[in-house]
């Protein structure tokens, strides 16, 4: 792995990409959600179609992350497809394989092929001929790998249970919005992606902690981003003096500068995480109503002590 080079982006505190000696290696088993191919794993596949072919030619096919990269061995899918829709407008599915390279038995003929690597994908048209040579199929994927995690302020850590990812394609669809790639994606998983740019909303607890980024992942490398989020995560509480017991039963608003009702909850001792700001909190406990402005400071959690007197 050649060393980690750093990019700086507008709402990236870094941006590490390696490139990687051995691909397969490099971006091992993904721990995200499960491929889920839209419009390909809904085909309801056909009854071992080329298994029944007695004298089918024998289609071997391998895929690389980068055209001049080793042969994957392990992390792929495999599907054919035949090019002639069902009954149901779908393209029946033949076969699948699951693993690295792999070998399909047919009848000479036109097939889709698709293959997977986690996110990342690529189809080709495969012809089958009669007689000759059937040469091994070659599938370039283009892909490389990406890890999110994140940081408040400058360095302090972010608890991976209030932090979660949303991956979205760059650029608007033909509908006006971004197409979703992969969400509630995990701090420091990885992601096999096709190469290309990204657009990555970061949400950190569930008020308005929440940052966006544009990142580019590169074919055969891995990219480590780190997204710095200026919020911080609060513990309100209603005391009969400072330092003392939370009040029990209370309820609570979190205004902003604007007035805006940001978060509302009730218990003694509400924990909460803001964008950095200023802030008002209401505390109303029994015919009581109590408020104290706050400001929030980047990666410095704190108590909000209102005083009930």
């Amino acid at each position: 792995m050649n060393r980690l080079s750093t990019i700086l982006l507008s709402t990236l505190a870094l941006v590490h990409t390696a490139q990687l000696a051995q691909a397969q290696d490099a971006f091992g088993n993904e721990a995200g959600p499960k491929l889920n191919m839209p419009g390909l794993n809904q085909y309801a596949p056909a009854d071992a179609a080329g298994a029944a072919a007695a004298h089918g030619r024998t289609v071997q096919v391998e895929a690389a992350l980068t055209e001049t990269g080793a042969p994957l061995k392990y992390g792929l899918t495999w599907r054919i497809f035949h090019p002639i829709p069902g009954p149901d407008g779908k393209l029946p599915l033949l076969a699948t394989s699951e693993g690295g390279s792999a070998q399909f038995e047919f009848e000479p003929g036109e097939y889709f092929m698709h293959v997977a690597f986690g996110r990342a994908g690529v189809t080709k048209k495969l012809t089958v001929p009669k007689d000759g040579p059937m040469e091994k199929q070659r599938m370039v994927l283009e892909a490389g790998g990406l890890v999110l995690n994140a940081v408040s302020g400058i360095d302090a850590r972010i608890p991976t249970s209030q932090l979660r990812f949303n991956i979205y394609k760059a650029g608007e669809g033909i509908d006006g919005e971004q197409q979703l790639v992969v969400e509630d994606v995990k701090p420091d998983t990885i992601v096999r992606l096709n190469a290309g740019t990204y657009h990555i909303v970061s949400e950190y607890g569930a008020v308005n902690a929440v940052i966006r980024s544009d990142i580019r992942v590169e074919a055969g490398k891995m990219t480590e981003a780190i997204i710095q989020h200026r919020a911080a995560q609060l513990t309100l509480k209603l005391v009969a003096e400072a330092g003392g017991e939370a009040i029990a039963d209370t309820a609570w608003s979190i205004l902003t500068s604007g007035g805006d009702v940001v978060s509302e909850s009730v218990g003694a001792f509400p924990t909460i995480v803001l964008a950095e700001g200023e802030y008002t909190a209401i505390a109303r406990n029994k015919t009581k109503v109590l408020q104290r402005e706050f400001t929030v400071v980047a990666g410095q959690n704190s108590d909000v002590e209102v005083l009930l007197n």
